[in-house]
């Protein structure tokens, strides 16, 4: 069986915060110095697997003063984006009743695909939808890019297309580790620690129905590309106890490091829980409303022309992307 000590995940994919930072700047300085250079951040990909820029051929004075009055999106923006679309990603998973396996997955593809690229480059309405295509394989729960494409109404072969650009934008580590069985374990542990035996199936539901709550806004934060997934579950374990008061959480911890983890220190631990703590009171959750003014602005990065576009095209345009 697969082991997250020894995995792509682990290797490549927990970064430092300030490392994560540099990442999401350098994509967006980069999509922004394309943009200046080619109007549009849209990329091919070519026969050979290798990606490319599409470079315009209209005339070139034509095409300075559509870069003029073509805005980038400030990192900020961006953030907001990404949030909006990652939390479409539960609400599209949801919908198809897919398992949270299949929705952590999706989310964590997403999140690392957005590390590569900026959304200047590729709107992430479009790569949401591979990303959930290709959770969706990983996780052998096999759903056909028609009938997706059929349930939320969106053409089927723009998943299709993007398909290759995600797997190699992931570098092809597809197998994920998502917080979810951590805590099923961690919650039948500490339920059965320091209970009664009728007290066991009542507070083992509540907690995991709390727990798994707190896991959903986690896996929304950048909290999976800082931290494994092991401490992910603790942290939602800790929120959830403080809710219910059945469990006494600290001790619970205690014990379980001195079964399993004597080496690790408390204090350390609780440390990294409290950050992950900051990062999902710190959570947004946008509206529609909230990324229309930003989601005008980045079909103006990839697509130009756009501002040549009738009022009724535009305004089509813009009730197809939210």
């Amino acid at each position: 069986m697969a082991d997250f000590a020894t995995s792509t995940h682990r290797a490549k994919w927990i970064f430092t915060s300030q490392d994560l930072k540099d990442k999401y700047r350098d994509a967006n300085q980069r999509a922004r110095q394309t943009l200046e250079r080619y109007g549009a951040t849209r990329m091919e990909v070519d026969i050979d697997g290798s990606l490319s820029y599409v470079e315009h051929q209209n005339d070139v004075k034509d095409n300075a003063e559509k870069h003029s009055r073509t805005k980038p999106l400030k990192p900020e923006e961006e953030q907001l984006l990404r949030a909006f679309y990652e939390f479409k990603i539960q609400d599209v998973c949801d919908a198809f009743k897919f398992p949270r396996k299949i929705q952590a997955t999706a989310l964590i593809y997403f999140k690392r695909f957005y590390l590569q690229w900026s959304v200047m480059e590729h709107h992430p309405k479009n790569i949401m939808l591979t990303c959930i295509y290709a959770a969706c394989k990983a996780e052998e729960n096999h759903v056909s890019a028609e009938e997706l494409g059929k349930g939320i109404e969106q053409d089927h072969q723009m998943i299709l297309n993007n398909e290759m650009l995600v797997l190699q934008s992931l570098g092809f580590d597809l197998i994920v580790y998502a917080p979810y069985r951590a805590l099923e374990g961690f919650v039948i542990d500490s339920g059965g620690s320091f209970a009664t035996e009728l007290m066991i199936s009542v507070i083992i539901k509540d907690l995991r129905e709390s727990a798994t709550a707190e896991v959903d806004k986690i896996m929304r934060t950048d909290a999976p590309l800082l931290f494994p997934p092991g401490q992910l579950a603790l942290a939602a374990l800790r929120k959830a106890s403080s809710y219910n008061k059945f469990i006494d959480f600290e001790r619970y911890l205690k014990s379980m490091l001195s079964r399993y983890h004597p080496s690790h220190a408390i204090s350390e631990l609780n440390l990294r829980l409290s950050e992950i703590d900051t990062l999902i009171d710190t959570l947004e959750t946008p509206t529609s409303k909230d990324v229309k003014h930003i989601d005008r602005k980045l079909k103006s990065c990839l697509d130009p022309s756009s501002h040549d576009k009738t009022k009724k095209r535009k305004h089509k345009s813009k009730e197809s992307s939210t």
